[in-house]
């Protein structure tokens, strides 16, 4: 298979969006399923929604990496990504909801959109550069991984931080179990 960088790029925002909007929505569509819990929206918390931004990004990197092989620093850029969007959706809610107060969904769901577009305009951009030097590969990879896992273990084991706190109800990770 020939591989397009732009193409690739492209077919990973749109993965990253449309899966993070089916996840944001799946745990209720399952009547609360405990099997999908650990990979979807439990409730309207930052984290949760930060959630909806790793799961597709970790999956379609997955995908990526057996035809971007060559790329020693493939997982490098991947965690780069990562945390870039995982840092920018707590950054612009919370920034947006300091200066002007609560935001409509729509601004939300823009926010979404728009984080996950920057993370795939600057994995672009690492991957045309030369400049980022990657000596242990697995080292980024278990970091990933390791992120994945917390987003699981604070589904179900929730630290009672504001970033935890559904704001609609109060509470923290699972409504019931």
């Amino acid at each position: 298979m020939k591989r397009n960088l732009y193409l690739w790029q492209f077919a990973g925002f749109v993965m990253t969006v449309l899966g993070g909007t089916i996840l944001h929505f799946l745990y209720g569509l399952t009547k609360e399923s405990v099997l999908v819990a650990p990979f979807s929206a439990v409730n309207e918390s930052i984290w949760e929604h930060m959630k909806l931004m790793y799961f597709p990004l970790f999956v379609f990197a997955l995908i990526q990496s057996r035809f971007f092989r060559e790329y020693n620093r493939f997982w490098c850029i991947k965690l780069i990504g990562i945390i870039t969007g995982l840092v920018l959706i707590p950054v612009l809610f919370y920034t947006y909801n300091g200066a002007f107060g609560k935001s409509p969904d729509w601004l939300n769901m823009t926010i979404f959109f728009l984080s996950a577009a920057i993370v795939f305009i600057l994995e672009t951009l690492l991957f045309k550069q030369d400049s980022l030097h990657c000596r242990f590969h697995w080292i980024p990879f278990a970091v990933i991984y390791f992120i994945g896992v917390l987003f699981i273990l604070f589904t179900f084991i929730t630290p009672k931080i504001p970033v935890f706190q559904n704001p609609l109800t109060g509470l923290y990770g699972l409504q019931k179990l």
